[in-house]
């Protein structure tokens, strides 16, 4: 499973020339993005057949990315890095003195995961929402949102670069605060979308000040240069955590991570299936995935890697506490997503033994997480977009599908078995616990809390 998911620095560049379809990776963003700004510009011309336009979109960008995912576990895993260029963005200087910024898409295990995962998720979400919003006069605007919202993450997880990766990053919370605040008409919308736009940009400073520290260091934001050095060893140990621990504030902000995860339930003001776009296959496993394409950073300072575990540790227990609190469904399941967010962080800090763990428990809660979220839109559809669960009863008799549908999410985030749950989550809690990296003592703290919050977990969901 590690040679599959994850590549280490040096052999993130092992393959630099893009052959077959992976020439045309690009069309993966330009697809979604071009659809995108078609819709916007077009306006109430395509209001009859926009959706179908966008919904074809997303599933062409995850046909071309299944394509080269399989073209690359055919290959051996020292040449399933493939640098793809697309163009070169600016070039100044001359000489010694120049300085060029090329824009290229890094395809590696890594990467094509969390390309399946977006676009294959997402897709599933654009489907369902064709019905879903059939009733909103603005259902096309709603459609070019949701194909931003995956041209920007897939840039974010592509790129070969900080800087490119910043534009992604930044792409990402721009579509959220659109989607959260699309029924803006209503105060309530607006104001969240406001505060989820504003605690992100408290995680944007940490990821412009990790940038700005590997530049002044390496005179590079290439993720081949950066992390290179610090498997060499070229990276001092206060360089590291410094940009370690900018790393970590950015990855908090976007997956709502203490202390700044307030944003997150009040996200739920949006139509639902941003809910589930934002939950299972975009903005919130961002930071997760920054921190792990990271990890060598914070391999060579154990001091931030502690940090990340304690992050994700006291998130898990706090989102669990907090969805004991809440009556909102959608609240509910925001304050699980939170939770288990902080199961990844807290897989991603325990080092290269954990990074694939939190991965896999992304890759698997994106799909339970995504079915439960659509799980509620349809039982809000049926009560009359009312969230409060004590209003409920009986459902189950008139709503079969969704009721097995949800119940099966429901069995998968609880970790039984055959679920995929089980197998995601039961190592990450079994590693924390066989965990050499902060000693004995850390190792029983952190698998503690981890395995109460799986236990608080199963109380509040069910």
């Amino acid at each position: 499973m590690n040679s599959l998911l994850l590549n280490t620095a040096a052999e993130q560049m092992a393959n630099v020339s893009a052959t077959g379809l992976a020439e045309y990776a690009w069309l993966m963003v330009a697809i979604p993005l071009l659809s995108s700004a078609f819709l916007l510009v077009c306006g109430r011309s395509t209001d009859k057949w926009g959706h179908w336009l966008a919904v074809a979109a997303s599933w062409s960008s995850f046909l071309i990315g299944f394509i080269i995912f399989c073209q690359m576990i055919g290959q051996a895993p020292a040449e399933r890095s493939i640098l793809a260029p697309v163009f070169t963005w600016f070039k100044a200087g001359g000489g010694n003195e120049t300085i060029e910024l090329s824009w290229n898409l890094l395809l590696d295990p890594l990467s094509m995961t969390f390309v399946l995962l977006v676009t294959f998720v997402g897709s599933l979400i654009h489907v369902y929402s064709v019905a879903y919003m059939e009733h909103d006069p603005d259902r096309r605007r709603f459609f070019a949102y949701l194909n931003f919202f995956v041209a920007s993450m897939l840039t974010l997880v592509l790129s070969d670069s900080y800087v490119a990766l910043f534009f992604g990053w930044e792409g990402v919370g721009l579509a959220s605060y659109l989607l959260i605040g699309f029924w803006n008409h209503e105060l309530a919308n607006a104001v969240a979308a406001k505060k989820a736009f504003v605690m992100n940009r408290v995680g944007d400073l940490g990821l412009l000040l990790a940038m700005m520290a590997m530049y002044a260091e390496f005179n590079s934001m290439k993720f081949v240069d950066v992390l290179g050095a610090s498997r060499s060893g070229d990276m001092t140990g206060g360089w590291a955590t410094a940009i370690g621990l900018f790393l970590l504030l950015a990855a908090c902000g976007k997956s709502a991570q203490f202390p700044l995860q307030a944003w997150l339930g009040d996200a739920m003001a949006g139509p639902t299936p941003v809910s589930a776009l934002i939950h299972a296959a975009t903005m919130v496993t961002a930071g997760v995935y920054l921190i792990v394409r990271s990890g060598d950073i914070f391999v060579a300072s154990p001091t931030a890697q502690l940090c990340v575990a304690i992050v994700g540790a006291i998130t898990l227990l706090f989102g669990a506490i907090v969805g004991c609190a809440k009556d909102d469904m959608k609240k509910v399941l925001a304050a699980s997503t939170m939770s288990q967010i902080g199961y990844m962080m807290l897989g991603a800090g325990l080092g290269p033994i954990g990074w694939t763990l939190a991965i896999f428990h992304l890759f698997v809660h994106g799909f339970f997480k995504a079915q439960l979220f659509l799980g509620a839109g349809s039982v809000m559809h049926a009560m009359n977009e009312q969230v409060d669960m004590r209003r409920f009863g009986g459902l189950r008799t008139v709503m079969k599908v969704s009721w097995i549908c949800f119940g099966i999410a429901w069995l998968a985030i609880l970790g039984i078995p055959p679920f995929s749950g089980f197998f995601s989550k039961e190592p990450i809690i079994a590693a924390a616990f066989n965990s050499a990296a902060f000693g004995t003592t850390g190792a029983w703290i952190f698998g503690l809390i981890a395995m109460v919050g799986a236990g608080i977990t199963s109380f509040y969901m069910s």
